[in-house]
């Protein structure tokens, strides 16, 4: 008989592995490749597509538009970003850390993340439709939209952490710990199947849930 599993298993540890010195190197450009760097951004909108950005950190700044389509980000880490969109499309993200600053649009469409942190960061609209993250941690992160549609997530845990909204819609979970997560609504409670609620969330949304089963509750 299989053994009944009371937690689940919480994300592995993938602290970013930076050089002890790292080289200043001042904006970024489409389908750069750049190792080893204290990178520090233009103001204004930038575009870094199809990059590579590895065992480097990307210094505080306030900008626009940071394009990282396609890009490829290996253990790096980004402090107190401050931008109005963040386009990650596409991208493939492992051992990244991005903490602290304001972030209005992270839209991370069909983005793979592996062993990615996300501390202390405001996210207006945090967009990951068809996303595969794992090994993913949000903490005390406040968040306007989460959208997690068709996404799969393995061994992803919230602690700390605000929504207002959730969109579930065929969200697809293993090891999802939300017991950290308070979240105003969840589109679709159907999403959830798989994912860990702490009692107090169940007893709060127990009416959308019974909504999305069909159980009528009587006035």
């Amino acid at each position: 008989m299989a053994r009944r599993t009371t937690a689940p298993t919480p994300p592995r540890d993938h602290t970013p592995d930076l050089p002890p010195r790292l080289e200043e190197h001042t904006g970024l450009a489409p389908r750069a490749d750049v190792v080893g760097a204290q990178v520090a951004l233009d103001a204004g909108d930038t575009d870094a597509a199809h990059g590579r950005i590895a065992e480097s950190r990307l210094a505080a700044a306030s900008v626009g538009r940071l394009d990282l389509t396609g890009a490829t980000l290996t253990d790096v880490v980004v402090t107190d970003l401050r931008a109005v969109e963040l386009v990650s499309r596409d991208g493939t993200w492992r051992n990244v850390v991005v903490e602290g600053g304001r972030i209005g649009t992270l839209d991370a469409l069909r983005a793979g993340w592996d062993g990615v942190t996300l501390r202390s960061v405001r996210i207006d609209y945090l967009s990951l439709p068809s996303a595969a993250l794992g090994d993913v941690r949000i903490v005390g992160c406040e968040i306007g939209t989460l959208d997690v549609p068709e996404a799969r997530l393995t061994r992803v845990r919230f602690d700390d952490a605000r929504a207002d909204e959730v969109d579930t819609r065929g969200l697809r979970s293993t090891d999802v710990d939300l017991t950290g997560l308070e979240a105003l609504s969840f589109t679709d409670p159907r999403g959830l199947a798989g994912a860990w609620l702490s009692p107090r969330q169940s007893e709060l949304h127990a009416a959308s849930f019974a909504h999305a089963l069909g159980i009528r509750i009587a006035p």
